[in-house]
């Protein structure tokens, strides 16, 4: 299913040990948040990148489609919110994000600029086994190599201990989108590089592709 358009995509920064180690950034203690706007998201195939900004950077992520609101929830309640999951792309002017760390600033210049946000189709949460709680398992291939790879069990915060604590700072309400954050291998991604995202659970396996092009 397509997602309708969101009221906001939350996105969790640093969620993975192995990403926060190879970026040098220390491991939070509680969920790094931050938004991006409906008007970054496109869609696959589409994947477009600003020039003259220094690297673009992929950071593929298991996305979660909220269907229900959600507000000061706690974590054994959460999930019954997601109706829907699916990948994403949050895509990372890595220069930019670099000299705002270091300024102080927030990063918005350098993750939710149009078309930052690139989603798959959602997933319907009916077609996972919520019963033997495998793992979500999300992978990356760049021009066939494998770029990035990952699972839900490697999070440093869970699923469900996200959602609720983002719903303490804001209400998630229905369409929008949240994500969980990216494993290691992010790097830059150039003009023409064929791109093929995995989403699986057990023995469930969904695969999109796409194409990279200049905004």
């Amino acid at each position: 299913m397509t997602p309708q358009r969101p009221s906001k995509i939350v996105c969790v920064g640093r969620n993975y040990v192995a990403h926060a180690a190879e970026l040098n950034n220390p491991l939070p203690t509680r969920p790094l948040l931050f938004i991006k706007p409906p008007s970054a998201i496109t869609y696959l195939p589409e994947v477009t990148i600003p020039m003259g900004q220094g690297e673009c950077q992929h950071e593929i992520e298991l996305a979660l489609y909220i269907g229900k609101t959600l507000r000061k929830a706690d974590s054994a309640d959460a999930m019954q919110a997601v109706v829907g999951y699916g990948v994403a792309l949050d895509l990372t002017l890595r220069q930019v994000q670099s000299e705002l760390k270091a300024q102080g600033q927030p990063w918005e210049r350098a993750k939710a600029f149009d078309g930052s946000c690139v989603l798959s189709e959602m997933i319907p949460a009916s077609e996972f086994d919520a019963e033997n709680e495998s793992p979500f398992e999300i992978s990356l291939s760049v021009n066939g190599e494998l770029r990035q790879q990952g699972n839900s069990s490697q999070m440093i915060f869970a699923m469900a201990d996200l959602l609720a604590d983002i719903s303490q700072q804001f209400t998630l309400e229905p369409g929008d989108i949240v994500l969980t954050g990216t494993p290691a291998g992010v790097a830059a991604l150039a003009l023409g590089d064929q791109l093929q995202l995995q989403l699986r659970q057990g023995e469930r396996h969904w695969q999109w592709s796409g194409v990279v092009s200049s905004q």
